[in-house]
């Protein structure tokens, strides 16, 4: 199987002088979570000079150096990063995923010619997790078991903070062993917005450093049973629209399983096939 039979061909992208808001809105509108930046100037809609992600953007709002500025302040220019990874449309699937997990990114564009054709994200490798033997694989077998949780009180800097130092995209929030919600760098991101837009410039700085993770977390959390099968999570993650789910074992926190568990899965399979 080949990148061109899982990719997706519409290209939603952003060009690199619109600023952070603009790109936070095509991500809501179109459920995506990176955007592909062109320089619209070229007069070539399809020249690739970046990427930008929804952690990218949580990331240089909740920094200090840019505390007070709004978020129409940010072209995408100064948060996309540089030279994204790029794969062949004509790139094995298992070898794609590969790239992907050692780049340690959630999609990459996908070209032709140097030109965009299509993108390729974890979400499209979860779609073909179904069948053999991803039915006869239960999720304990690959979900991450060493959490890294915060409590509701913990203010949202730390959170951040975590979210940076170990390179994960949500965090279990945990209370007296009990599950009470989950932090994602996109909650960050978006809260950090709507913060700034209501909040004077003069109390922004002090005042985002007592928000906590309570104020932003999502509450009453989907989790899945231990003894579901990868296949189940796969339909669990695609119908809910989620990167990672806490897995429950005998109505407690034991692990979550992640797309990038599920990508690592595929990359084995593909090796030994």
């Amino acid at each position: 199987m080949h990148v061109k039979d899982i990719m997706k061909k519409e290209i939603i992208h952003v060009d690199k002088d619109q600023n952070i808001q603009d790109a936070l809105k095509l991500m809501k509108k179109h459920k995506v979570s990176r955007l592909p930046v062109v320089n619209m100037n070229t007069g070539h809609i399809r020249e690739l000079v970046g990427i930008v992600t929804e952690k990218d953007i949580s990331l240089k709002l909740g920094s200090s150096k840019y505390g007070n500025l709004p978020p129409s302040h940010f072209h995408i220019s100064t948060v996309m990063k540089n030279n994204p990874v790029v794969v062949e449309s004509t790139e094995n699937v298992g070898k794609a995923a590969k790239t992907m997990l050692e780049n340690k990114i959630g999609g990459m564009p996908v070209i032709n010619d140097c030109e965009i054709v299509g993108m390729l994200t974890k979400t499209d490798f979860i779609e073909i997790c179904h069948g053999k033997p991803f039915n006869a694989t239960n999720i304990t077998e690959r979900m991450s078991t060493d959490l890294v949780t915060v409590s509701p009180q913990d203010r949202l800097v730390h959170a951040r903070r975590c979210l940076i130092d170990k390179e994960i995209g949500r965090l279990p929030v945990v209370e007296e062993d009990v599950l009470e919600g989950i932090l994602t760098a996109k909650d960050v991101a978006m809260a950090m917005i709507s913060f700034r837009k209501i909040v004077p410039d003069k109390y922004k700085t002090a005042r985002i450093r007592n928000l906590l993770v309570e104020d932003v977390m999502t509450q009453n959390v989907k989790t899945i049973d231990g003894g579901s099968t990868i296949d189940d999570a796969a339909t669990f993650m695609l119908k809910n629209r989620f990167s990672g789910i806490p897995v429950e074992v005998d109505g407690e926190l034991a692990g979550i399983i992640t797309k990038t568990d599920l990508m690592n899965f595929v990359v084995e399979l593909e090796e030994v096939s």
